[in-house]
């Protein structure tokens, strides 16, 4: 089934066992003008992936022949592309955002497709601009920013620094601490996080947040028991420390 793609289009490779959201995924990508690709097993994701390098992978956790945490490690050791899991189990997310797998995004079953669609453009564009950015050295003239102490978010590079020190968040990580840093010294409730970065299908899965935020805080924090960034308001939420 060798179909000709279109080079002028971004190329999404599909990797699911259950072929009907495969079909769903398909339908809908071609719909929004991308090429896709699929798989129904690990072993041939890591295959078609390698050889053909797509823009983008969807990638299930529950995977025959290989699961979706191996063939994440597998593809970034060659690939830099984003990657987004597909998990269908809260439990899965602690895995994704725990260990260094270098997934970019997740989104949990059921999700809606206007939601995926929304993280997929945004994952692209974030993967665009980082090699526009390595590859030229435009002046920064950029006012899009969010400066609160140390901590430094362009919002148009998706880029966050610390310090001045460039550190690498998944979008999602992004999202949230945007989100906190808009209004630096106001607590956030884990409920207002969930209901503004996840939206509201999200709602009710509060360690969500608590495991985002704790990867936030490894990333960003010198001393992650003593952090003086990211602050945690006990049985309240989180907020930015405004370092007036």
């Amino acid at each position: 089934m060798d179909e000709v793609m279109d080079k002028d289009k971004k190329t999404i490779l599909i990797v699911d066992d259950e072929q009907h959201i495969v079909d769903i995924l398909v339908y809908n990508l071609e719909k929004e003008g991308y090429n896709t690709l699929q798989a129904n097993d690990g072993l041939t994701a890591v295959d078609i992936a390698l050889n053909q390098k797509p823009d983008l992978i969807l990638l299930d956790i529950m995977l025959p022949k290989m699961d979706g945490l191996a063939v994440c490690k597998r593809i970034r050791h060659t690939l830099n592309v984003p990657i987004l899991m597909l998990t269908a189990k809260d439990e899965e997310i602690d895995k994704i955002l725990g260990l260094e797998l270098g997934a970019d995004d997740y989104v949990t079953k059921p999700f809606s497709v206007r939601e995926l669609m929304a993280r997929i453009k945004a994952n692209l564009r974030k993967a665009e601009l980082n090699s526009t950015s390595n590859t030229s050295n435009e002046k920064e003239e950029n006012t899009n920013k969010i400066i609160v102490g140390d901590l430094s978010l362009d919002l148009d590079k998706f880029e966050v620094k610390v310090k001045g020190e460039i550190v690498d968040l998944t979008l999602r990580e992004f999202e949230v601490l945007k989100y906190l840093a808009n209004q630096p010294g106001q607590v956030i409730t884990r409920e207002i996080l969930l209901e503004k970065v996840w939206g509201y299908e999200y709602y009710g899965d509060i360690r969500t947040v608590d495991v985002t935020v704790r990867r936030i805080r490894e990333k960003i924090e010198k001393d992650t028991s003593a952090p003086k960034i990211l602050i945690t308001k006990r049985g309240v939420g989180y907020y930015i420390a405004s370092n007036k």
